[in-house]
């Protein structure tokens, strides 16, 4: 167990505090505790790296603490009406889409090994600086503007282009 490993779990951890807080509109707390996990997974990352921690188990670890807290946020904000359902089904979308692939190459025998691509590291970045844009004008009472719609336009746009990069790598995969 790495260090990186334990700042993941903790991600992990946080998960549930930002729902609970997101659904009890405490938006200053849900948006602290949101920037801690954001934090900790670039955090993770550079220990990894820089001190030569990266392992497997961290390999399969911190992509399942993103989605986890990026797909809980997105759901949890739009119950709660601070983002439309669409783009909520739009992100989780793409995220089952790339789980059944990777899935579905293992039941036929032809694993397939999934690298991010730079627009889906875009996306990423645009899914949690629009849940941030979000949570921090509740949490601070400041209008978003015309912010709010472009967010949401990017994050849609890089979603879909996400996608298409992903089962375009997929077919080709299994077509070889």
């Amino acid at each position: 167990m790495t260090l990186p490993n334990l700042i993941t779990i903790g991600r992990l951890i946080l998960v549930p505090l930002v729902i609970v807080m997101i659904i009890d509109a405490r938006w200053q707390l849900a948006f602290i505790i949101f920037v801690a996990a954001g934090v900790s997974d670039a955090v993770d990352g550079f220990i990894a790296k820089r001190f030569d921690m990266a392992s497997e188990l961290g390999a399969y670890l911190d992509p399942v603490a993103d989605k986890a807290l990026i797909v809980s946020i997105y759901i949890t904000l739009a119950i709660v009406g601070a983002i439309p359902s669409w783009l909520v089904i739009l992100v989780v979308s793409r995220d089952v889409m790339i789980v059944s692939a990777v899935i579905l190459s293992w039941v036929m025998e032809r694993p397939v090994e999934i690298a991010p691509f730079i627009v889906s590291k875009l996306n990423t970045a645009a899914q949690i600086a629009f849940a941030a844009l979000v949570l921090g004008s509740r949490a601070f009472g400041v209008d978003p503007g015309q912010a709010m719609q472009l967010g949401q336009l990017l994050v849609a746009l890089l979603t879909l282009g996400s996608m298409t990069a992903y089962l375009t790598f997929w077919l080709r995969h299994m077509a070889a």
